[in-house]
Parts: C-alpha cells; structure tokens; sequence
C-alpha cells in the first residue's frame, strides 16, 4: 500500500499508493480505461497482518484503496486464502467491485464459487470487453485444508475453454481478455519449459491452447513481463507490490458491421519517482498508525549478534539467526528435526532491542508449522533439492543456481535444517552433493522413519519439494510462525545466539 520498507520504514519505490496517481494519469488521457486487480491484494505487508489477525473489523485496507480507485474487477490469488475464508468473505463483501475467478468452484454445485467467473465492461460506441478471471488450480498443494474447505480447484485450460467460447458467442465480446493470477511454465519465446509442469503456472498452455483469447494478464511470478506476446495473444506481469503498473493498449476500428483489434500492445509504467496519492494515504493512516504501533513493541532482548550481513554465507554455515527458528520450532512442536528458509536477501536478522518490526521483517509469509513423518531417503533427496541453489561461477565463487532464480527469485526454497549433521559439496554434480548425513551420530538409514517440523507451505509439497506430499501429518500447529517466535521471545525476555555448527557447505 504505502511507498516503503517495513523494516525500517525508509523510502520504497513500491505501492498502491503510487499505482494510484498513474491510474489517474491513465484515465485522464484515455477516454476508456479498465483497471483489474489480478489476485494476491488481501496478504503480504505488516499493513494486511495486522488488519486480519488483531483488527478485523473495520473495512480492508487494501479492499479501501480499491474502491477510491474505482476498479472494475479483481481476480482471486493464492494469497487470498491464506487468513481463513471468514477474512477473505468479509473482504469479497466489502469490495465495490465483482472479484472473477470462473475455475474456484463449489465442491457442492460446481459453480463458481465465488460469484462471477467474468465480468463484461460496455462502451458507448458498443464496444463488448469481456474479462474471464482464473487462477492458479495448485493452491492445495500449499494451504491450509480448512482455508479451501468445500471448494474444488479445476484446470483452468479447460475452464478458459468452456468460458471463452461463451464469452465469444454469447456475451458477443469484441475483446476477450483473460485475468491469471498464474505464470508462465514455458520460456515465451521458444517454449521450453523453465519449470516442473505440476499446473502451478500454465500461461504459455492458455495461449497456446485456448481459441479466443485477445490478451492475457498475468502474476503469481512476480515477473516483469511487457512488450510481447505468444501465439497472438498480448501477456503481461507487473512485478510485484506496486513496483509497475501493467498497462495493455488496445485499438479498434468498426469494419463490416464490426469491431475489430487493430492493433494491441503490452507496457510497464513505473512507480519510480511518480509522487503517491494523498488522500489515499489519509484515508489508509488510521490503519498505518496501529500497524506502526504495534511493529514498534519491544518484544525482548538478544545476548550475541542475529544480524544478516551476507545472505549467501547465512547459507553456506550454519548460523544463530536460523538455528533460533528451527530450536524454536522444535521446541514448541516436539519433533527432533526442523527445517526452515533465510526468505528474503533484505531480511536483517534480529539486533539486541527485538521488537515486532523484527519479527514480520524476518519471517514474512503467514506460515503456520505440522510435523510430518517422513523416511531418511526423503531427507536426502530434501537436501538435494536445496543443494541445486547453488552453482560454481567460471570465477570459482559460489553464485545461485539459474533455476532458483528464474523466473523469480526464489531463496525460501533453500533450507537449513537442526537436529541433524550434515554436509554439502556443491562442486559435486546436482543430485550427488549430500556427502555427510547423520541423526544422534549415525548415518541416517534410508528407510528409517523421522517426525520432522517445518512450514505448512513447505509440508504440503511447496517449492518444488515433492517428497513431502502427503506424507503422515503428526502434529498441526495453526498458529503463525511469527506469531509463536514473538510469543517464545515475551516468555524468555532474554534470548542468546548460539551455534552447535551441525552442518556446513563446502566445495573443492
């Protein structure tokens, strides 16, 4: 929403504060304009937290900033989900405007659940733009059953299939355009695949395979994404967070009784330097000022130093920051063994005053902790899995791997675990780099059975870490992480940095 970091509440170059003002620039040069927000509005800032888990009641602040910009639709995100159905209804009520996902439906009726699967935007010269939402089927890979309960996720290939051709000869659309919170699984110019194709992103297939689509918005990457297209039809993806506003211009000329796309082009507009709404900011401040009240609430004090300095060595050796996270974890679930992730190259760590600024700056997504049960042979191919962040540049330095980078940055993936001993040669080939794993000091037997606690996200199979699905669930922790770190810190008042030095990476 607002133009900064939350860690320390510097100036960013993000937010719908400043989406806002060239929203406005838009509409006051073009005489007809559709503005859509395309899914993961509801969760992702210290603002949203604070608004759905302490103060519920008053409107959504994100769902407020909508309203004043008078958008046309939005389409469901994987994020939407993630505070419980309760808080996203409240949400879907109080928005003056239709949320579109046709592909979310009723495991009941098969009827989409949430209201309209599209939305059609007349002209006064006639003109029929029609809007069909979809989104992301992989979302049960992640959430939290209860969060999804009663809901059936289909394949949106299908779905658009079904809508699209409705839209074309029903509706009579001029223009078809498809909201995806959802990414592209393919490189868009040559159509190799750039990722596992388990459904998560199937924006290249929707181009591909669906008759009818004139542009396709796309997400859920948080890729920057303009200028192009596949198969004809026109894509974009606006980064994340308000960075840039993804703008589609399209002409049409009236030929033969009809209109018809002349032309269509796709373009970022950056926030960068554009001056944020005012009343907007007025209108989020009484909001801001609890969220900053309560970020600002001391929670303990650290003996030893927490702080991030350096990402990629946080990485490499074992480390305080991490360690705490997982003792943490283990503590309050009762499981051995723990794994967590460094989520972001901007988190600081903790300094020796915490407050909760310093927990949400931390550990940033919603997660919630299960033990599952799993054998030694899913811990090793686990490692794996993290092992292949890394890469030996032609410099001999240690780099990330193309494929935790792209098509987004993706360091929660990578993670360390407590409880075992273990080593990596990341100079050895990717699926060979685990060359010390041991349990209470001896090596671990493949088929020996293990209780485990990490993060719901990656329990159910998330990043890619398909050893983990549907494996026994021991334990159910559905408290927030950053909730029980800052409740285990007010317990103790004190808490010291320690490392036991359990696993390390090396090369040659």
């Amino acid at each position: 929403m607002l133009p900064i970091h939350y860690a320390n509440n510097q100036p960013n170059q993000v937010g719908l504060t400043k989406i806002a003002t060239l929203i406005a620039e838009e509409r006051a040069k073009e005489a007809h304009v559709i503005v859509i927000d395309n899914g993961d509005l509801i969760q992702g800032t210290p603002l949203a937290y604070h608004h759905a888990r302490l103060d519920n009641e008053p409107m959504n602040p994100m769902v407020l900033g909508l309203n004043y910009l008078n958008y046309d639709g939005a389409v469901l995100g994987n994020h939407e989900f993630n505070y419980g159905m309760d808080v996203l209804q409240k949400a879907v009520r109080e928005s003056n405007f239709p949320w579109m996902c046709a592909n979310i439906v009723s495991a009941e009726t098969g009827e989409p659940f949430f209201g309209k699967p599209y939305l059609i935007k007349e002209f006064p010269e006639g003109i029929r733009v029609a809007i069909l939402g979809l989104t992301t089927p992989y979302i049960p890979n992640w959430e939290d059953p209860k969060h999804i309960a009663g809901l059936r996720f289909e394949d949106p290939i299908a779905t658009a299939r079904t809508w699209v051709q409705r839209l074309k000869e029903q509706e009579q659309a001029d223009v078809v355009v498809v909201a995806y919170h959802g990414g592209f699984e393919r490189d868009i110019e040559t159509g190799e695949p750039t990722e596992p194709l388990t459904g998560e992103n199937q924006g290249y297939q929707l181009c591909m395979e669906v008759e009818g689509i004139d542009v396709l918005l796309t997400g859920h990457q948080h890729r920057s994404i303009a200028g192009a297209s596949i198969n004809g039809v026109t894509i974009v993806q606006p980064g994340t967070a308000g960075v840039t506003l993804g703008k589609v211009d399209i002409v049409l000329e009236y030929v033969e009784e009809k209109w018809r796309i002349a032309t269509k082009q796709s373009s970022l507009i950056s926030v960068a330097n554009i001056m944020a709404d005012e009343v907007l900011i007025e209108q989020i401040s009484p909001y801001e000022a609890k969220t900053q009240l309560w970020l600002d609430q001391p929670i303990g004090q650290l003996t030893g130093d927490m702080l991030v300095k350096d990402p990629m060595q946080i990485r490499l050796g074992d480390n305080a920051l991490i360690e705490f996270i997982n003792k943490v974890q283990m503590e309050l679930s009762g499981a051995h063994i723990s794994n967590t992730a460094l989520f972001d190259n901007v988190s600081p760590g903790f300094p020796s005053d915490i407050t909760m600024r310093d927990i949400v700056s931390n550990y940033i997504y919603p997660n919630t902790l299960k033990v599952i049960r799993i054998s030694g042979q899913d811990i090793i191919d686990a490692l794996e899995q993290s092992a292949e962040y890394f890469e030996i540049t032609d410099q001999g330095e240690v780099g990330v791997s193309k494929s935790f980078m792209e098509p987004k940055p993706a360091h929660y993936n990578y993670d360390m675990w407590e409880g075992i001993t273990y080593t990596l040669n990341i100079s050895r080939p990717v699926g060979k780099r685990v060359v010390q794993l041991e349990y209470n000091g001896e090596p671990i037997r493949l088929h020996d059975s293990f209780d485990v606690v990490m993060n719901n996200y990656r329990a159910a199979g998330g990043g890619n870490y398909a050893m983990f699905q549907d494996k026994p669930v021991i334990k159910d922790i559905p408290t927030d992480v950053a909730e029980l770190l800052a409740g285990y810190i007010m317990e103790r008042g004190t808490i010291e940095a320690s490392v036991n030095k359990n696993w390390k990476v090396i090369w040659d």
